[in-house]
C-alpha cells in the first residue's frame, strides 16, 4: 500500500463542497487521496467499489485495513454475503442514506471507488427500469447454454458503447444489459440520463500514466498472491463463493477459483488476473474521461507525488467552494 498522504499543516482549511467524489482507475491511489480528504475537511469515507461491498473480499480488492483507515469512518464495506447478486438500484438507495446521514451531521461524504456506474447511482440523476422475470430468464438460460461470447455480440450490434463498456465475460452484466433494451425498446445506454447532480459535488479523478499504471498493477496482483489471495479465496468458497453470480466474476477471485479447481497453475492465474485487470482499467478510464464533471490530476508515483495530489485536490474542493 501507499504511504499516508500528508498535507502541510499551515494551509487554510477550504469550506468543502457539499459531497467529494474520488474517482479513476483500480490502482491509481484513489484510496489513500479519499482518506487524506476526509481527515482534512473533516469527511467520512463512502465506498463505491462494487467489490469492496463484499464481506470478506478484502485482498482482492485491495480493501484499506483499519490501520489504512487511519480513524477515518468508512461506509458500505463488508455490506453483502459473496452469493448475494450486486444490486445497483440497492446501493444506490444504501449509499443516499448514508450520504444524506452524513450532510445532516455536517460531515463531507468522500465516495471512493472506481465503479463508474455505483459513482453515477450514488450522486445523479438516476433511475433503474424494472425487470421483467420471464424476459431475465430467458436471457440467463441462453447464457447458460451458450456461454457470454454470443450475448456480447448481440449487445454491441443493439448498443455498442454498452458493449465496449462491459467486459465479455460479464455475463450478469450482459443479461442486464440485454434485458433493458428489449424491456424499454431503448438501448442500454439511454436509460443513462445527462450529467445532472442531486448533490453540490465535486469529483476528482486521479490518473497514472499507463506504464505507470500497468506496473502498479502487476505489483498489485504479486502482492495479493504473496498476501494469501489463495487462502482467502478457499475460504469464501466454503462460504458459497463459486455460486456467487457477482462475487465469483470479480478480478482475481475467478482466476484463484481457477487455481483451486486445477484450471490452471499459479503463474498463469497471476498472469490472466494482470492482463484482465489492464483490461479493465482502460474500461474505467473510458468511462470516466466521457463525464466532463470530473477534474483530472496527474501523478507520476514519484517520492512526494502524494502530497502534490493532495494539494491539488484541496484546490479544486477550494476552487469549487
Amino acid at each position: 500500500m501507499n504511504s499516508p498522504l500528508a498535507s502541510s499543516p499551515a494551509a487554510p482549511r477550504p469550506t468543502p463542497p457539499r459531497v467529494i467524489a474520488v474517482v479513476g482507475a483500480t490502482a491509481a491511489g484513489k484510496s489513500d487521496l479519499g482518506v487524506a480528504l476526509a481527515r482534512e475537511l473533516g469527511g467520512e469515507v463512502v465506498n463505491t467499489d462494487s467489490m469492496q461491498l463484499y464481506r470478506g473480499m478484502d485482498i482482492g480488492t485491495a480493501k484499506l485495513t483499519v490501520a489504512e483507515r487511519q480513524g477515518i469512518p468508512h461506509h458500505l464495506l463488508d455490506v453483502w454475503d459473496v452469493t448475494v447478486a450486486a444490486s445497483v438500484a440497492e446501493y444506490q438507495r444504501m449509499a443516499r442514506e448514508v450520504v444524506d446521514a452524513l450532510l445532516a451531521q455536517g460531515r463531507t461524504p468522500v465516495l471512493v471507488g472506481g465503479s463508474g456506474l455505483y459513482v453515477r447511482a450514488a450522486i445523479d440523476e438516476l433511475e433503474f427500469p424494472g425487470t421483467d422475470p420471464a424476459v431475465r430468464a430467458r436471457l440467463e438460460q441462453e447464457l447458460e447454454q451458450h456461454g457470454p461470447g454470443p450475448l456480447h455480440d448481440r449487445l454491441a450490434a443493439l448498443d455498442p458503447p454498452a458493449a465496449a463498456a462491459i467486459l465479455s465475460g460479464n455475463g450478469r452484466r450482459i443479461v442486464r444489459a440485454l434485458e433493458v433494451v428489449e424491456i424499454t425498446g431503448k438501448p442500454f445506454t439511454a436509460n443513462l440520463p445527462g450529467h445532472e447532480s442531486v448533490y453540490d459535488a465535486v469529483q476528482i479523478g486521479v490518473r497514472v500514466p499507463r506504464p505507470e499504471l500497468d506496473r502498479r498493477i502487476a505489483l498489485r496482483v504479486d502482492l495479493m498472491w504473496e498476501a494469501g489471495l489463495l487462502d482467502e479465496v478457499e475460504r469464501l468458497a466454503g462460504q458459497g463463493l463459486r455460486e456467487g453470480r457477482t462475487a465469483s466474476r470479480a478480478l482475481g477471485y475467478q482466476q484463484a477459483l481457477g487455481q483451486l479447481a486445477g484450471e490452471c497453475g499459479e503463474q498463469e492465474a497471476r498472469e490472466e488476473t494482470v492482463r484482465a485487470t489492464k483490461r479493465f482499467a482502460r474500461r474505467q478510464e473510458s468511462w470516466f474521461r466521457r463525464d466532463p464533471r470530473i477534474h483530472w490530476l496527474e501523478h507520476q508515483g514519484r517520492p512526494g507525488d502524494q502530497d502534490e495530489l493532495l494539494r491539488g485536490a484541496l484546490d479544486l474542493v477550494a476552487a469549487h467552494g
